[in-house]
């Protein structure tokens, strides 16, 4: 009897303009633990920098391969990212974080037959890389996903990180809680997120894209899982895009224009089989006329917490 074959990793880093993080990113996967895996390849994908980063690319041109365009936005480089890789499992970087060096060896060791994501916690960092918290995050975001490419793949086209999500919600992921990347906080990382109710119509929006997706695959079903289960787990991210619209109203002061999108997240809470206390929690925000989340950060002074409670209730952590 042979033994499987090791699972190939993909590492494939975003960048648009990060050219003074980029160094340490790749870096960051050239230094990977050994482990039961193979890093199959490093990838990055310069979407029409116009900083130092396509010469950053060249000092690694050796180890890694390199893909540059015109700016697309990144929505379609995280889709490009998963066309791109050829490895069996895909590690997307945002080029202004950085990877710890236990990152693939961990995540390897979690890999099973049944498993399609494997997500895992963060440790947030300022501008200079120091610590902004004491504590480890809950993951979620780009830097902080190992995802089967195939798996990913019948999620195309993607428009942020949270469609892989969806792997986790059909109960094929697997969570850990070692802080297994170093998360950035940088004025240019909050730019669409400082002001009121911006955050949260966003992710509202990539609820609905993501659900309006699974709704198409019932037609027929990827392997993960059956049209049933796409069917309740749309409800369940409808159920999310209403509370975001909640929070988003709140956030700006318009109370009165809450009622209709807590209706929709108690009817499609209950149509997805959902817990009710994310819309019970909502509820009692409305009749406070208080928003769950703390007042948006500013790009300068403002504390990581805030930031990252907004970012947690954003992935459902």
């Amino acid at each position: 009897m042979t033994n499987a074959p090791l699972p190939r990793i993909s590492c494939v880093i975003l960048c648009h303009n990060y050219g003074r993080y980029l160094d340490r990113a790749i870096t960051s996967c050239l230094e990977q633990e050994a482990g039961n895996y193979t890093l199959h390849e490093i990838v990055v994908i310069d979407d029409g920098s116009t900083d130092d980063t396509p010469e950053i690319c060249r000092r690694h041109q050796d180890h890694v391969r390199i893909v540059r365009r015109p700016q697309r936005g990144f929505a379609q480089t995280l889709t490009d990212a998963v066309l791109l890789a050829e490895g069996d499992w895909i590690a997307p970087l945002d080029a202004d974080d950085w990877f710890h060096p236990a990152k693939l060896r961990t995540c390897a060791e979690a890999i099973t037959p049944d498993r399609l994501l494997i997500d895992h916690w963060e440790t947030v960092v300022g501008v200079d890389g120091c610590p902004l918290l004491p504590e480890p995050h809950p993951g979620g975001n780009t830097s902080t996903l190992l995802v089967r490419r195939d798996a990913a793949s019948t999620l195309l086209p993607v428009t942020n990180e949270i469609h892989f999500h969806a792997l986790r919600d059909a109960g094929r992921g697997h969570t850990l809680t070692e802080p297994l990347v170093n998360y950035r906080l940088h004025p240019a990382s909050m730019t669409d997120r400082t002001l009121n109710g911006s955050s949260q119509h966003y992710r509202a929006d990539v609820c609905v894209d993501l659900a309006d997706r699974l709704i198409a695959l019932t037609a027929s079903p990827p392997a993960w899982a059956t049209a049933a289960a796409l069917r309740r787990i749309s409800h369940r991210y409808r159920a999310r895009a209403a509370g975001h619209r909640v929070e988003a109203h709140l956030q700006q002061g318009q109370r009165l224009r809450t009622l209709r999108p807590l209706v929709a997240m108690l009817h499609h809470s209950l149509r997805g089989r959902a817990p009710l206390s994310a819309w019970l929690r909502s509820l009692w925000s409305v009749a406070r006329d208080r928003p769950l989340a703390p007042p948006p950060p500013t790009p300068t002074g403002a504390p990581a917490s805030a930031f990252l409670h907004r970012e947690a209730e954003a992935h459902g952590n």
